[in-house]
């Protein structure tokens, strides 16, 4: 019974591969600009939906792409055609889009937090202490900083116990301030706004 199961799924699994192979290949053949869906997130999706299935074909232990499997779930967005998730999915996007500067700039704030404060502790601790590089060094400031605490690399001194207290204490701050410096830059902006209208209507 197992079996007849097993290859009754091997068979719907198949069939529904091809069908979507089809698709993708009719989606390339009526696009006016075949590159630019196919780089494009739900001509990736549509991609990693039969991709698996292939690469099941040549490489051994395919039980290890499951994960990828997984993806075939985004799928749901073309057979359900839910289109207000489509526009959440392109508004989420163009929000992405348009904030690219501060994200850009809080990235390279914390990147550089995390260099500096490696850096100290592999002064601060030395070898002896588990901190054995700068990199590794690193790697426990981005563990702290995150608040995960995988506990492999402690520090041991009064100095590296007190800046790992404030490592912790920023990772906190860290998830509040892109939330309080979002909501200052919108009043800037309706502040800036309100001043250009008021001078547009005293020039008027």
């Amino acid at each position: 019974m197992a079996r007849h199961a097993g290859l009754l799924f091997r068979i719907l699994a198949w069939t529904f591969t091809l069908l979507f192979t089809f698709e993708f290949i009719l989606r390339l053949i009526a696009v006016q600009k075949p590159f630019r869906y196919l780089f494009s997130f739900f001509g990736l999706v549509d991609l990693l939906a039969i991709l698996p299935a292939y690469l099941s074909l040549f490489l051994l232990g395919s039980h290890e792409l499951a994960v990828i499997r997984i993806l075939r779930l985004l799928r749901i967005f073309r057979i359900l055609k839910l289109q207000e998730y489509s526009s959440a999915a392109d508004l989420l996007a163009t929000s992405l889009r348009e904030s690219r500067a501060k994200i850009t700039v809080f990235f390279v704030a914390i990147f550089t937090l995390v260099i500096t404060l490696g850096a100290m502790m592999y002064v601060v601790e030395g070898r002896s202490n588990g901190f054995e590089s700068i990199p590794v060094s690193i790697y426990w400031a981005i563990i702290a900083i995150t608040t995960v605490g995988y506990g492999d690399i402690v520090p041991t001194t009064a100095m590296g116990k007190l800046i790992a207290s404030l490592i912790m204490m920023m990772g906190y701050l860290i998830i509040a301030v892109p939330t309080i410096v979002d909501n200052a830059f919108g009043q800037f902006n309706i502040s800036r706004i309100f001043i250009n209208f008021v001078c547009l209507v005293q020039v008027g």
